[in-house]
């Protein structure tokens, strides 16, 4: 797949912007480089199971287990970090080896090295929120606890708007190609699972209940999973078995037409115009039989009665003629 040129942030950040928080994450977390969605039906479906899984993880910590812990959500957020860091590079590897008789790596180079280089930096981010807060409840000084609290809150929704960007591009891995982030999120939700179903954990919920919650995400996610390859391969004609090199080309965004004015207003020019139109009326122009002093005309001062004919004075009635004196 072609690489997509532009900056990391696409030049949109400000001093100003970062005093928002989300702002910032939106254009740290979701990079120029990485190429628009060719469904946005699906990522519509993302986004409301991204929502829906934060809205049902925090009801589950803050009422079925007896109060919101920010420590404990942390840790597992860490968890998942290191979950993360060692899974994806194992699936992109696992790939790599099925793609490798119809294509070469080197071809993908510069992709993969942003989506690592964008998985770091979220794992940074997670483990730089952990210790801002361990700090913060260490610290016994007032002023630290302000600048150092102060710091972790926007930390913690820049994260927080990190996650949701991430779990919809999976770390911009559609610039490799454009199924891995469904392989990845199908990957990643089963082995968070897998663990909660053999050690039993099921956060306080009752066996059918804690079974739904567990299988919830990972069902969740293979189903829209499915829904994106599927329509990717019927539309686009993409495979998540064939190398991105090897790939058709996908067609671009369509442009703009631009307007042509309202639809009410007729064309230019007159409607109701013969073909061949009339020339204007020009008196004493040649060749109109009206036109006055024109030569040729039937009305022409030449009549019959004119001075040179048989009664004018030079005729045989003439004074100067035969019978004149």
């Amino acid at each position: 797949m072609a690489r997509t040129y532009g900056s990391w942030t696409g030049g949109t950040l400000t001093p100003r912007t970062f005093l928002k928080p989300h702002h910032v994450a939106a254009v740290v977390f979701h990079p120029a480089w990485i190429p628009p969605s060719l469904d946005p039906s699906v990522e519509r479906l993302k986004r409301i199971r991204v929502i829906a899984g934060a809205v049902a993880s925090v009801g589950v910590y803050t009422v079925l287990e007896g109060g919101f812990d920010l420590t404990e959500l942390l840790e597992n957020a860490l968890t998942a970090s290191a979950v993360l860091l060692f899974l994806t590079p194992l699936t992109v590897g696992v790939m790599l080896f099925v793609w490798r008789r119809t294509g070469t790596v080197r071809q993908l180079r510069v992709p993969l090295l942003n989506s690592l280089k964008l998985l770091l930096l979220f794992i940074g981010c997670v483990v730089t929120v952990v210790l801002l807060a361990q700090m913060t409840n260490a610290s016994g000084s007032i002023l630290m606890i302000l600048g150092v609290g102060a710091t972790m809150m926007w930390m913690l929704i820049f994260v927080a708007y990190g996650a949701v960007r991430v779990s919809g591009n999976f770390f911009g891995t559609a610039a490799v190609h454009r199924c891995l982030p469904a392989l990845l999120a199908t990957v990643t939700s089963w082995l968070m699972a897998i663990p909660d179903l053999v050690t039993g954990d099921l956060h306080g919920l009752g066996l059918t209940m804690g079974v739904v919650f567990i299988l919830g995400a990972p069902v969740t996610v293979t189903a829209i999973a499915l829904l994106e390859t599927g329509r990717l391969k019927r539309r686009y004609g993409i495979r998540l078995a064939t190398h991105p090199a090897s790939l058709p080309p996908v067609p671009g965004p369509v442009p703009p037409v631009p307007p042509t004015g309202l639809p009410h207003v007729p064309p230019q020019g007159n409607p109701y115009a013969p073909a061949h139109p009339r020339p204007p009326y020009v008196p004493g122009a040649g060749g109109n039989p009206y036109a006055t002093g024109a030569g040729g005309s039937p009305y022409a001062p030449q009549p019959p009665y004119s001075p040179q004919g048989p009664y004018s004075p030079q005729g045989p009635y003439s004074p100067h003629g035969p019978y004149g004196g």
